[in-house]
């Protein structure tokens, strides 16, 4: 199942996950990661420890490659996995195990990289890729949603639609885009629904939330207001474009 994309935003230093599948709840199991030390995603056969694991690693600075590997050789179902990496220094990796269902591969670059299993096709990930670095007017979250709605349109997934997610980590613990579609024919167009209802009220919240450098975060709800008054102008003037 899945294909998923992981990057390093250029401009803030971000990390993000974005998926989708024809399976129940991917961002259950899926996509991982941490600020400052990368991301990875597993799938196929999904192995959970390779996220618990992975994410251990990484905070111990090891590369991309280097994850790849130790997290695959002490797996004995490593033929039926697929997963990649990207580390703190955009460094990325990836594995597609030999039974691994068509069509199965994985294309990785400096800072990007994206995977998948029953695919309609190679274009699937090839047009994911090619999307999210052609799309450098868009905002982080934008361009990862964009790059699967590339693949989707090549077919994405073969057996169909079902689920979706994005996570993305910036300075803090927690993520700052944490958005999941569980069980939906569209699971896309809903993902985007979400984001749009995050314009609202959402994304200016986790912008005041505390912080290790401001434990009391903003507190003021007129600073709120007007920071969420211009993520609604932003997602207006992006619509409208």
């Amino acid at each position: 199942m899945t294909w998923s994309i992981i990057a390093k935003d250029p401009e803030t230093g971000a990390f993000g996950v974005a998926v989708t599948t024809k399976f129940f709840a991917v961002g259950a199991l899926c996509p991982h990661g941490a600020a400052r030390i990368g991301a990875l995603a597993t799938q196929a056969l999904v192995n959970p420890l390779y996220g618990t694991d992975g994410i251990r690693l990484l905070a111990e600075g090891r590369s991309a490659e280097e994850i790849v590997a130790v997290l695959t050789a002490q797996d004995p179902g490593r033929g039926s996995r697929q997963l990649h990496v990207i580390d703190r220094a955009g460094r990325t990796a990836a594995h597609t195990g030999e039974d691994c269902i068509d069509w199965c591969g994985h294309l990785t670059d400096e800072g990007v990289s994206v995977a998948g299993n029953m695919l309609a096709g190679p274009a699937v990930i090839e047009a994911t890729l090619e999307t999210y670095k052609r799309r450098l007017d868009l905002t982080f979250a934008d361009r990862l949603m964009t790059a699967l709605d590339a693949g989707q349109a090549q077919g994405g997934d073969k057996r169909g639609k079902q689920s979706s997610a994005i996570r993305i980590w910036r300075d803090e613990p927690y993520p700052v885009l944490d958005l999941r579609v569980d069980d939906h024919p569209e699971p896309l167009d809903e993902l985007r629904r979400l984001y749009r209802v995050a314009h609202e009220r959402f994304l200016a919240f986790m912008d005041a939330m505390a912080t290790r450098s401001n434990p009391a975060g903003i507190t003021d709800r007129s600073w709120i207001d007007e920071r969420a008054r211009a993520y609604q102008e932003r997602l207006a003037a992006n619509t409208s474009a």
